[in-house]
């Protein structure tokens, strides 16, 4: 009997394996090509008093790249088209998605939209989002003996 070690990432590549050919069956079309839906890898890291977020879109450049708030949820949205030329001959290989995209994120409650920046260099827009300032709690000060009840009493009268 051989002894077979369990190797995780090769179980993990074996089942991204028959996702991704389960969802190229998906989205093939009737005629037999396949519908990519191109969704930018995105990562989102923390620097400093900012959440910094960062997209790949190659082949983009500012005007084809929308960035929205609406309440605490930001939206990047886009289009990135296919640009070959149709001309006789074959086909070997297409991997490379086009088409409109759209991403949504939550961000904090509190986050200001005038603050978040975006910069968009060698086809990676960057968004720094400003954390909103951290909700604490108030302090009230509370006198003691008659000093106290007279103060609250004259902001009262005030009133």
């Amino acid at each position: 009997m051989t002894l077979v070690r369990l190797d995780p990432s090769r179980e993990l590549e074996a089942f991204q394996t028959d996702m991704n050919r389960l969802f190229d069956t998906f989205f093939r079309s009737d005629n037999g090509s396949s519908v990519r839906r191109w969704v930018p890898p995105t990562d989102l890291t923390e620097d400093g008093d900012d959440m910094v977020m960062k997209l790949d879109l190659p082949g983009l450049s500012e005007e084809d790249v929308t960035v929205e708030v609406e309440g605490n949820v930001l939206t990047v949205s886009g289009e990135r088209r296919d640009e070959r030329e149709e001309k006789d001959g074959n086909v070997f290989r297409t991997e490379r998605s086009y088409g409109k995209f759209s991403r949504s994120f939550t961000i904090p409650e509190g986050t200001d939209p005038e603050q978040i920046r975006g910069a968009f260099d060698k086809g990676v827009l960057e968004l720094r989002i400003p954390k909103p300032a951290e909700q604490k709690p108030h302090r009230i000060q509370i006198g003691s003996g008659d000093g106290g009840k007279k103060a609250i009493e004259g902001t009262a009268k005030a009133a």
